[in-house]
């Protein structure tokens, strides 16, 4: 499993979003980059974290950043959870698990005593260069847009 640290160079990807778009880090270049992966579109976590980013979309982008959702659900539910709950950013649907193995999110997990493989809610800030800026393994889902604006760049 790889393990990604600050400084490092984000992987580059190529997915599609909800639309069928393909996206890549290329597509970001120049620009602040909130990337976040979560386990499952719709369920009450994901739907917290992806709406508390939705409602905070606009002071974020006047902070520079873009942001991009990421798990490994289909295009299809991708837009169901997108159009459902009025996301205004586009969610990428790697379903064969390509960006979510290179960002190391994926393994074992615990669920009310069950062992599964599963993806880690983790978020990844990459800066305009393409570095790793920041990384939020303990997401905040009601708060996740203020544990992004509260981050203090490290010199």
């Amino acid at each position: 499993m790889k393990h990604l640290k600050i400084g490092d160079k984000a992987p580059d990807f190529n997915a599609k979003n909800q639309d069928g778009k393909t996206l890549g880090l290329k597509n970001f270049k120049g620009k602040k980059l909130i990337l976040f992966f979560y386990p499952k579109a719709s369920t009450p976590g994901c739907t917290m974290e992806a709406k508390n980013l939705r409602d905070n979309y606009k002071d974020l982008l006047r902070k520079g950043y873009e942001i991009l959702g990421v798990s490994a659900d289909s295009e299809k539910r991708q837009k169901n959870f997108c159009t459902k709950n009025e996301l205004p950013f586009s969610l990428l649907a790697d379903v064969e698990k390509e960006m979510i193995t290179a960002y190391g999110v994926w393994g074992p997990k615990k669920f009310m005593g069950r062992e599964y493989e599963g993806i880690y809610r983790t978020t990844f800030i990459i800066d305009e260069k393409g570095i790793i800026d920041n990384i939020i393994e303990k997401v905040k889902t009601k708060d996740h847009a203020n544990q992004i604006l509260e981050i203090k760049k490290v010199e």
